[in-house]
């Protein structure tokens, strides 16, 4: 069954990342398939796997250098300007590649000839599931966020009886009922916060009262539902009724957690800093789409902002918080991919190919032969 092609595991080398896109057990999965494994030294180190486990997983520890060489490079972030250089003509990345912030390198990875496979353009179809790392890494951020919202709020979570009084439950805002917001919604809930959350899409209506939460209604002209499962951008008409309704519920909320995100587009606004101003001392905003934007105004990446007493929490990259599950789940998705580009011969000899005739790899691989393929 050997295919013969090696597959490289650089180390990660953005600020904060701690990922890595195979872990020990993924190696020995995509050994299976009859790939060989090259993961750079020290790879998997800042997610609780060191090199003895890869090696002893069957993989071998390399260089930065053998890592970028190899045929298949697959990573978590997308390649640097200098990373993309490294890779040798033919070969293919299979990362997540942020296609609309990332023009200049798709165009630099299409004039060296390096296929490009975009994990963020995966479609969100019952047969991509195995595969969807936006869904994967944001349950991960969702429940991340909420946990990062109760260190920060400094009160209890669950109403609390005792001998010297008692407090509320404090009270949790969610906005967005995608993966991320959902898994808040949960999360909060089982720390004991009452729970309302608000998306535009009125199908995530019953989704958030499966979780226990109160859904916030708000009556527009038109479907917030876009393609794929994703919101869609809205009119103005339709952003200003919504802001309007939103504010006094926001108030009067302890704690608020915005997942608010339409691709390729900026976060749209939905915190005002009024709101922020008649916001209880001590509360806490957490901004999920602060890579997008941001849905608060306030709000700065990789910052916690406090506005008179409001803390305003922007965190990036909440997965790279829970490293070792978060390259888990990252590393299971890529050998879900992988298996729709192994093809079994009648000789029981394996081969890779690339068929953009798939649905899946025809929407996600947006470099191919030095044509860029993305659509706009």
């Amino acid at each position: 069954m050997k295919i013969g092609i090696t597959v490289g595991v650089p180390k990660e080398t953005g600020s904060g990342e701690t990922r890595v896109a195979a872990t020990p057990d993924s190696v020995k999965r995509l050994l299976k398939y009859g790939f060989d494994i090259h993961v750079e030294e020290g790879a998997g180190r800042l997610a609780g796997f060191p090199d003895e486990d890869y090696d002893a997983a069957g993989a071998k520890v390399v260089s930065a250098k053998e890592a970028w060489a190899s045929p298949i490079v697959t990573k978590v972030a997308p390649p640097t300007e200098q990373e993309g250089s490294a890779l040798q003509s033919g070969a293919m990345i299979v990362s997540l590649l942020e296609p609309y912030r990332n023009a200049q390198l798709l165009q630099q990875l299409a004039q060296g000839r390096v296929d490009a496979l975009a994990l963020e353009a995966i479609p969100r179809t019952s047969r991509a599931q195995a595969m969807d790392v936006l869904s994967s890494q944001a349950g991960i951020a969702g429940y991340r966020a909420v946990l990062e919202a109760a260190h920060h709020y400094g009160r209890f979570f669950p109403m609390m009886m005792t001998s010297a009084g008692s407090a509320k439950a404090t009270k949790v805002t969610v906005l967005g009922a995608g993966v991320a917001g959902l898994q808040a919604i949960a999360t909060a809930r089982k720390l004991g916060a009452a729970v309302e959350a608000y998306d535009v899409r009125p199908e995530t209506r019953e989704q958030i009262l499966s979780l226990g939460a109160k859904p916030i209604e708000i009556h527009i002209d038109e479907s917030g539902s876009g393609q794929g499962g994703y919101a869609k951008e809205l009119s103005e008409e339709s952003k200003k009724k919504i802001q309007a309704a939103l504010d006094e519920k926001l108030s009067k909320s302890d704690i608020i957690i915005t997942t608010a995100n339409v691709p390729g587009r900026k976060a749209p606004l939905l915190v005002s800093e009024s709101v922020v101003a008649n916001m209880r001392c001590g509360s806490v905003i957490v901004d999920m789409a602060t890579p997008s934007g941001g849905n608060c105004t306030l709000s700065k990446p990789d910052e916690v902002v406090d506005h008179n007493g409001v803390k305003i929490v922007g965190y990036t990259n909440y997965p790279a918080m829970m490293a070792t599950d978060s390259s888990s789940f990252f590393s299971r998705n890529i050998v879900s991919l992988f298996d729709l580009f192994v093809k079994q011969r009648e000789s029981g000899e394996s081969t890779f190919l690339i068929n953009l005739e798939d649905d899946i790899i025809e929407a996600s691989m947006l470099v191919h032969q030095g044509i860029l393929r993305m659509k706009k």
